[in-house]
Protein backbone atom coordinates (compact mmCIF):
# COMPACT_ATOMS: atom_id res chain seq x y z
CA UNK A 1 0.00 0.00 0.00
CA UNK A 2 1.58 3.46 -0.38
CA UNK A 3 2.72 5.47 2.07
CA UNK A 4 -0.10 8.55 1.48
CA UNK A 5 -3.21 5.88 1.41
CA UNK A 6 -1.78 5.14 5.10
CA UNK A 7 -2.31 8.42 6.53
CA UNK A 8 -6.09 8.94 6.58
CA UNK A 9 -6.08 5.80 8.70
CA UNK A 10 -3.50 7.37 11.09
CA UNK A 11 -5.47 10.67 11.43
CA UNK A 12 -8.38 8.76 12.45
CA UNK A 13 -6.57 7.03 15.33
CA UNK A 14 -5.13 10.32 16.51
CA UNK A 15 -6.56 12.25 19.58
CA UNK A 16 -9.68 14.32 18.36
CA UNK A 17 -7.86 17.18 20.29
CA UNK A 18 -4.91 16.82 18.20
CA UNK A 19 -6.79 16.46 15.25
CA UNK A 20 -8.81 20.41 15.64
CA UNK A 21 -5.16 21.98 16.90
CA UNK A 22 -4.25 22.65 13.30
CA UNK A 23 -7.25 24.87 12.14
CA UNK A 24 -6.00 26.77 15.66
CA UNK A 25 -2.86 27.31 14.69
CA UNK A 26 -3.93 28.31 10.97
CA UNK A 27 -5.93 30.90 12.38
CA UNK A 28 -2.95 31.74 15.05
CA UNK A 29 -0.34 32.40 12.54
CA UNK A 30 -3.08 34.38 9.87
CA UNK A 31 -3.58 37.41 12.98
CA UNK A 32 0.37 37.46 13.48
CA UNK A 33 0.88 37.99 10.18
CA UNK A 34 1.56 42.14 9.80
CA UNK A 35 0.10 43.37 6.64
CA UNK A 36 -3.91 41.34 8.33
CA UNK A 37 -3.47 43.48 11.12
CA UNK A 38 -6.66 45.40 11.97
CA UNK A 39 -8.44 43.71 9.15
CA UNK A 40 -10.52 41.06 11.38
CA UNK A 41 -14.05 41.33 12.46
CA UNK A 42 -14.74 45.33 13.65
CA UNK A 43 -17.89 46.02 16.03
CA UNK A 44 -18.61 48.65 17.76
CA UNK A 45 -16.48 51.60 16.41
CA UNK A 46 -13.43 51.06 18.95
CA UNK A 47 -10.57 52.84 17.34
CA UNK A 48 -7.80 50.55 15.73
CA UNK A 49 -4.78 49.45 18.32
CA UNK A 50 -1.41 48.66 17.73
CA UNK A 51 -0.49 44.95 18.48
CA UNK A 52 1.06 44.81 22.27
CA UNK A 53 1.20 42.31 25.17
CA UNK A 54 -2.84 42.28 25.61
CA UNK A 55 -3.69 41.55 22.09
CA UNK A 56 -1.14 38.38 22.09
CA UNK A 57 -3.39 37.57 25.12
CA UNK A 58 -6.55 38.25 22.95
CA UNK A 59 -4.86 36.75 20.11
CA UNK A 60 -4.02 33.50 22.22
CA UNK A 61 -7.73 33.24 23.93
CA UNK A 62 -9.37 33.21 20.87
CA UNK A 63 -7.05 30.92 18.82
CA UNK A 64 -5.57 27.94 21.00
CA UNK A 65 -9.17 26.92 22.31
CA UNK A 66 -10.37 25.82 19.16
CA UNK A 67 -8.03 22.67 19.38
CA UNK A 68 -10.83 21.66 22.50
CA UNK A 69 -13.90 22.88 20.48
CA UNK A 70 -15.07 19.03 19.94
CA UNK A 71 -14.20 18.02 23.49
CA UNK A 72 -14.83 21.04 25.81
CA UNK A 73 -17.36 22.90 23.45
CA UNK A 74 -18.80 24.88 26.63
CA UNK A 75 -15.25 25.96 27.87
CA UNK A 76 -14.11 26.56 24.32
CA UNK A 77 -16.45 29.25 23.64
CA UNK A 78 -16.19 30.72 26.75
CA UNK A 79 -12.46 31.43 26.55
CA UNK A 80 -13.18 32.49 22.89
CA UNK A 81 -15.78 34.72 24.13
CA UNK A 82 -13.45 36.42 26.40
CA UNK A 83 -11.10 37.24 24.13
CA UNK A 84 -13.27 37.84 20.77
CA UNK A 85 -14.38 40.72 23.42
CA UNK A 86 -11.00 41.99 25.00
CA UNK A 87 -10.21 41.92 21.08
CA UNK A 88 -13.05 44.34 20.10
CA UNK A 89 -12.93 46.27 23.21
CA UNK A 90 -9.05 46.89 22.48
CA UNK A 91 -9.69 48.05 19.15
CA UNK A 92 -7.21 45.29 18.08
CA UNK A 93 -9.55 43.83 15.04
CA UNK A 94 -7.53 40.75 14.74
CA UNK A 95 -8.14 38.03 12.19
CA UNK A 96 -8.73 35.75 15.35
CA UNK A 97 -12.25 37.31 15.58
CA UNK A 98 -13.34 34.46 13.26
CA UNK A 99 -12.72 32.01 16.06
CA UNK A 100 -16.09 33.40 17.30
CA UNK A 101 -18.50 31.85 14.89
CA UNK A 102 -16.15 28.65 14.64
CA UNK A 103 -17.15 28.23 18.13
CA UNK A 104 -20.68 28.84 18.47
CA UNK A 105 -20.70 26.39 15.47
CA UNK A 106 -18.95 23.84 17.20
CA UNK A 107 -20.74 24.08 20.62
CA UNK A 108 -24.54 23.43 18.57
CA UNK A 109 -22.99 20.32 17.53
CA UNK A 110 -20.71 19.19 20.80
CA UNK A 111 -22.41 20.38 24.15
CA UNK A 112 -24.09 17.90 25.22
CA UNK A 113 -26.17 19.10 28.35
CA UNK A 114 -27.06 23.30 29.25
CA UNK A 115 -27.67 24.14 25.99
CA UNK A 116 -30.56 26.79 26.77
CA UNK A 117 -28.57 27.98 29.96
CA UNK A 118 -25.68 28.88 27.68
CA UNK A 119 -27.80 30.50 25.03
CA UNK A 120 -29.16 32.53 27.89
CA UNK A 121 -25.77 33.64 28.93
CA UNK A 122 -24.34 33.84 25.41
CA UNK A 123 -27.06 36.43 24.66
CA UNK A 124 -26.85 38.19 27.82
CA UNK A 125 -23.12 38.66 27.24
CA UNK A 126 -23.65 40.00 23.82
CA UNK A 127 -25.86 42.87 24.99
CA UNK A 128 -23.47 43.83 27.60
CA UNK A 129 -20.84 43.64 25.00
CA UNK A 130 -22.99 46.14 22.67
CA UNK A 131 -23.44 48.29 25.45
CA UNK A 132 -20.07 48.59 25.95
CA UNK A 133 -18.67 48.97 22.67
CA UNK A 134 -21.73 52.15 22.29
CA UNK A 135 -19.72 53.91 25.13
CA UNK A 136 -16.20 53.42 23.82
CA UNK A 137 -16.51 53.38 19.97
CA UNK A 138 -18.86 55.47 17.57
CA UNK A 139 -21.47 52.63 18.17
CA UNK A 140 -23.85 50.49 15.98
CA UNK A 141 -27.66 50.96 14.93
CA UNK A 142 -29.56 48.65 16.27
CA UNK A 143 -30.47 47.36 13.14
CA UNK A 144 -26.61 46.47 12.50
CA UNK A 145 -26.59 45.35 16.35
CA UNK A 146 -29.60 42.64 15.21
CA UNK A 147 -27.61 41.81 12.19
CA UNK A 148 -24.59 40.78 14.46
CA UNK A 149 -26.53 38.84 16.47
CA UNK A 150 -28.44 36.87 14.09
CA UNK A 151 -24.99 35.98 12.21
CA UNK A 152 -23.77 34.79 15.24
CA UNK A 153 -27.25 32.92 16.23
CA UNK A 154 -27.39 31.48 12.73
CA UNK A 155 -23.31 30.14 13.05
CA UNK A 156 -25.28 28.31 17.00
CA UNK A 157 -28.42 27.35 14.10
CA UNK A 158 -25.90 25.56 11.65
CA UNK A 159 -24.19 23.60 14.19
CA UNK A 160 -27.82 22.47 16.36
CA UNK A 161 -29.31 21.35 12.59
CA UNK A 162 -25.99 19.54 11.96
CA UNK A 163 -26.43 17.90 15.79
CA UNK A 164 -29.90 17.17 14.94
CA UNK A 165 -28.80 15.12 11.58
CA UNK A 166 -26.30 13.10 14.11
CA UNK A 167 -28.96 12.29 16.02
CA UNK A 168 -32.21 11.37 13.84
CA UNK A 169 -29.02 8.98 11.49
CA UNK A 170 -27.89 7.20 14.90
CA UNK A 171 -31.42 6.66 15.56
CA UNK A 172 -32.07 5.17 12.35
CA UNK A 173 -29.76 3.18 12.61
CA UNK A 174 -30.68 1.95 16.47
CA UNK A 175 -33.72 0.97 15.01
CA UNK A 176 -32.39 -0.47 11.60
CA UNK A 177 -29.83 -2.76 14.38
CA UNK A 178 -32.85 -3.46 16.47
CA UNK A 179 -34.68 -4.32 12.96
CA UNK A 180 -31.99 -6.71 11.28
CA UNK A 181 -31.74 -8.57 15.00
CA UNK A 182 -35.26 -9.03 15.18
CA UNK A 183 -35.40 -10.52 11.71
CA UNK A 184 -32.63 -12.52 12.47
CA UNK A 185 -34.09 -14.18 15.72
CA UNK A 186 -37.10 -14.96 13.29
CA UNK A 187 -35.18 -16.57 10.71
CA UNK A 188 -32.99 -18.50 13.29
CA UNK A 189 -36.44 -19.56 15.03
CA UNK A 190 -37.74 -20.66 11.82
CA UNK A 191 -34.40 -22.37 10.46
CA UNK A 192 -35.17 -24.65 14.42
CA UNK A 193 -38.14 -24.58 13.99
CA UNK A 194 -38.21 -26.48 10.05
CA UNK A 195 -34.63 -28.46 11.09
CA UNK A 196 -35.73 -30.21 14.55
CA UNK A 197 -39.77 -30.30 14.73
CA UNK A 198 -40.20 -32.86 11.81
CA UNK A 199 -37.99 -35.27 13.13
CA UNK A 200 -39.50 -34.55 17.19
CA UNK A 201 -42.80 -35.16 16.06
CA UNK A 202 -41.79 -38.19 14.39
CA UNK A 203 -40.15 -39.67 17.26
CA UNK A 204 -42.66 -38.59 19.57
CA UNK A 205 -45.73 -40.61 17.89
CA UNK A 206 -43.12 -43.32 17.61
CA UNK A 207 -42.36 -43.79 20.89
CA UNK A 208 -46.09 -43.33 22.21
CA UNK A 209 -46.75 -46.26 19.90
CA UNK A 210 -43.77 -48.22 21.34
CA UNK A 211 -45.95 -48.70 24.17
CA UNK A 212 -48.54 -50.86 22.66
CA UNK A 213 -45.96 -52.72 20.78
CA UNK A 214 -43.95 -55.07 24.28
CA UNK A 215 -45.48 -57.94 22.94
CA UNK A 216 -43.77 -58.11 19.58
CA UNK A 217 -40.35 -57.68 20.49
CA UNK A 218 -39.82 -57.51 16.77
CA UNK A 219 -41.76 -54.60 16.02
CA UNK A 220 -40.87 -52.89 18.84
CA UNK A 221 -37.02 -53.31 18.03
CA UNK A 222 -37.74 -51.82 14.51
CA UNK A 223 -39.89 -48.95 16.12
CA UNK A 224 -36.99 -47.81 18.70
CA UNK A 225 -34.63 -48.78 15.41
CA UNK A 226 -36.87 -45.82 13.70
CA UNK A 227 -36.94 -43.66 16.56
CA UNK A 228 -32.75 -43.69 17.13
CA UNK A 229 -32.18 -43.59 13.45
CA UNK A 230 -34.18 -40.06 13.53
CA UNK A 231 -32.71 -38.84 16.29
CA UNK A 232 -29.26 -38.98 14.73
CA UNK A 233 -30.52 -37.38 11.43
CA UNK A 234 -32.09 -34.17 13.79
CA UNK A 235 -28.82 -34.25 15.30
CA UNK A 236 -26.84 -34.40 11.81
CA UNK A 237 -29.25 -31.67 10.61
CA UNK A 238 -28.77 -29.18 13.65
CA UNK A 239 -24.86 -29.43 13.05
CA UNK A 240 -25.65 -28.10 9.18
CA UNK A 241 -27.91 -25.33 10.94
CA UNK A 242 -25.38 -24.33 13.26
CA UNK A 243 -22.82 -24.26 10.53
CA UNK A 244 -24.89 -22.49 8.61
CA UNK A 245 -25.52 -19.65 11.05
CA UNK A 246 -21.73 -19.22 12.28
CA UNK A 247 -20.14 -16.59 10.16
CA UNK A 248 -16.72 -18.21 10.56
CA UNK A 249 -18.10 -21.78 9.26
CA UNK A 250 -20.55 -21.19 6.03
CA UNK A 251 -21.70 -24.29 4.88
CA UNK A 252 -24.28 -24.45 2.06
CA UNK A 253 -28.00 -26.08 3.10
CA UNK A 254 -28.74 -29.07 2.71
CA UNK A 255 -32.18 -30.04 2.73
CA UNK A 256 -33.50 -34.14 3.09
CA UNK A 257 -34.73 -35.04 -0.39
CA UNK A 258 -38.39 -34.83 -0.51
CA UNK A 259 -39.07 -38.78 -0.95
CA UNK A 260 -36.85 -39.13 2.37
CA UNK A 261 -39.02 -36.83 4.65
CA UNK A 262 -42.07 -39.26 3.27
CA UNK A 263 -40.22 -42.52 3.85
CA UNK A 264 -39.43 -40.93 7.38
CA UNK A 265 -42.97 -40.09 7.83
CA UNK A 266 -44.30 -42.99 6.80
CA UNK A 267 -42.17 -44.77 9.07
CA UNK A 268 -43.53 -43.06 11.86
CA UNK A 269 -47.32 -44.85 10.82
CA UNK A 270 -48.42 -42.46 8.66
CA UNK A 271 -49.88 -43.33 5.31
CA UNK A 272 -48.38 -41.08 2.38
CA UNK A 273 -49.19 -41.38 -1.09
CA UNK A 274 -46.76 -39.48 -2.78
CA UNK A 275 -46.46 -38.34 -6.06
CA UNK A 276 -44.01 -36.15 -8.31
CA UNK A 277 -44.31 -34.79 -11.67
CA UNK A 278 -41.53 -33.39 -14.02
CA UNK A 279 -38.20 -33.00 -12.62
CA UNK A 280 -36.58 -31.19 -10.32
CA UNK A 281 -33.92 -28.75 -11.34
CA UNK A 282 -30.35 -30.04 -10.95
CA UNK A 283 -29.28 -27.05 -8.39
CA UNK A 284 -31.33 -27.09 -5.33
CA UNK A 285 -32.06 -23.28 -5.82
CA UNK A 286 -34.96 -20.95 -3.21
CA UNK A 287 -37.57 -22.66 -5.13
CA UNK A 288 -36.98 -26.25 -4.54
CA UNK A 289 -35.75 -25.36 -0.89
CA UNK A 290 -38.99 -23.90 -0.04
CA UNK A 291 -41.14 -26.84 -2.23
CA UNK A 292 -39.26 -29.31 0.21
CA UNK A 293 -40.03 -26.79 3.41
CA UNK A 294 -43.55 -27.46 2.61
CA UNK A 295 -43.92 -30.44 2.12
CA UNK A 296 -41.94 -31.54 5.31
CA UNK A 297 -44.40 -28.69 7.33
CA UNK A 298 -47.47 -30.26 6.41
CA UNK A 299 -45.95 -34.27 6.84
CA UNK A 300 -45.19 -32.47 10.24
CA UNK A 301 -48.56 -31.02 11.42
CA UNK A 302 -50.24 -34.72 9.96
CA UNK A 303 -48.23 -36.20 12.30
CA UNK A 304 -48.96 -34.26 15.24
CA UNK A 305 -52.64 -33.84 14.49
CA UNK A 306 -54.17 -36.49 12.34
CA UNK A 307 -51.85 -39.60 12.96
CA UNK A 308 -52.91 -42.50 11.25
CA UNK A 309 -55.19 -40.72 9.00
CA UNK A 310 -54.01 -41.08 5.04
CA UNK A 311 -52.21 -37.93 3.62
CA UNK A 312 -52.03 -37.30 -0.14
CA UNK A 313 -48.46 -35.10 -1.27
CA UNK A 314 -48.73 -34.16 -4.72
CA UNK A 315 -45.77 -32.22 -6.28
CA UNK A 316 -45.72 -30.80 -9.98
CA UNK A 317 -42.47 -29.12 -10.78
CA UNK A 318 -42.56 -26.54 -14.31
CA UNK A 319 -39.71 -24.40 -15.38
CA UNK A 320 -41.94 -21.82 -14.34
CA UNK A 321 -42.95 -22.53 -10.68
CA UNK A 322 -43.16 -25.54 -8.71
CA UNK A 323 -47.02 -26.05 -6.83
CA UNK A 324 -47.44 -28.64 -3.90
CA UNK A 325 -50.57 -29.98 -2.69
CA UNK A 326 -50.66 -31.92 0.82
CA UNK A 327 -54.18 -33.43 1.86
CA UNK A 328 -55.14 -34.91 5.15
CA UNK A 329 -57.98 -36.67 5.78
CA UNK A 330 -60.07 -36.21 9.09
CA UNK A 331 -58.15 -36.75 12.22
CA UNK A 332 -58.23 -40.47 13.23
CA UNK A 333 -58.56 -41.86 16.68
CA UNK A 334 -55.05 -42.21 17.50
CA UNK A 335 -54.33 -38.62 16.50
CA UNK A 336 -51.33 -38.05 18.88
CA UNK A 337 -50.59 -33.77 19.33
CA UNK A 338 -47.28 -32.63 21.27
CA UNK A 339 -47.95 -29.16 20.54
CA UNK A 340 -47.46 -26.59 18.18
CA UNK A 341 -47.31 -22.80 17.99
CA UNK A 342 -48.13 -22.26 14.56
CA UNK A 343 -44.60 -20.89 13.51
CA UNK A 344 -44.70 -23.50 11.05
CA UNK A 345 -47.55 -22.13 8.80
CA UNK A 346 -46.17 -19.09 9.48
CA UNK A 347 -42.98 -19.18 8.36
CA UNK A 348 -43.85 -21.33 5.32
CA UNK A 349 -46.00 -18.14 4.37
CA UNK A 350 -42.95 -15.89 4.23
CA UNK A 351 -40.87 -17.67 2.86
CA UNK A 352 -42.97 -18.30 -0.19
CA UNK A 353 -43.93 -14.86 -0.77
CA UNK A 354 -40.58 -13.69 -0.62
CA UNK A 355 -40.06 -15.55 -3.37
CA UNK A 356 -43.39 -13.86 -5.23
CA UNK A 357 -45.94 -16.83 -4.78
CA UNK A 358 -49.42 -17.97 -3.12
CA UNK A 359 -49.52 -20.38 0.31
CA UNK A 360 -52.81 -21.55 1.43
CA UNK A 361 -53.49 -23.81 4.79
CA UNK A 362 -56.46 -24.63 6.14
CA UNK A 363 -59.68 -26.96 7.25
CA UNK A 364 -61.37 -28.42 4.69
CA UNK A 365 -65.37 -28.88 4.67
CA UNK A 366 -65.24 -32.73 5.44
CA UNK A 367 -62.44 -32.23 8.21
CA UNK A 368 -59.36 -32.55 6.52
CA UNK A 369 -56.90 -30.24 6.28
CA UNK A 370 -55.31 -28.56 2.87
CA UNK A 371 -51.80 -27.08 2.08
CA UNK A 372 -51.15 -25.43 -1.07
CA UNK A 373 -48.51 -23.49 -2.22
CA UNK A 374 -47.09 -22.06 -5.57
CA UNK A 375 -43.32 -20.96 -5.85
CA UNK A 376 -41.92 -19.34 -8.31
CA UNK A 377 -38.89 -20.42 -9.86
CA UNK A 378 -35.62 -18.45 -10.13
CA UNK A 379 -35.32 -17.15 -13.78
Amino acid sequence: MPWYRRLPPLWRRLDVTVRDLPLALVLLAASCVPSLHGYGTQVGGVADRPMDALGVVALLLQCLPLAGRRRWPALTLALVAVGFALDQLSGYHLIAGTAMPLALMSAGVHLERHRRATLLVGSIAFVALALALTRLGEGETPAEWVVFYLAHGLAWGIGSWVRSTRVAEAERRRRLAADTLAAERARIARELHDVVTHHVTAMVVQTEAARYLTAAPEHLDRTLGTVSETGRQAITDLRQLLDVLDPANPAPENDEAMLDVVERTRRAGQPVRFSEEGVPAQTRGGAELVAQRVVREALTNALKYAHGSPTTVDVRHRPEEITVNVNTERPGPRGVSPGGSGRGLTGLRERVEVLGGDFTAGPRGDGGFTVHARIPSAR
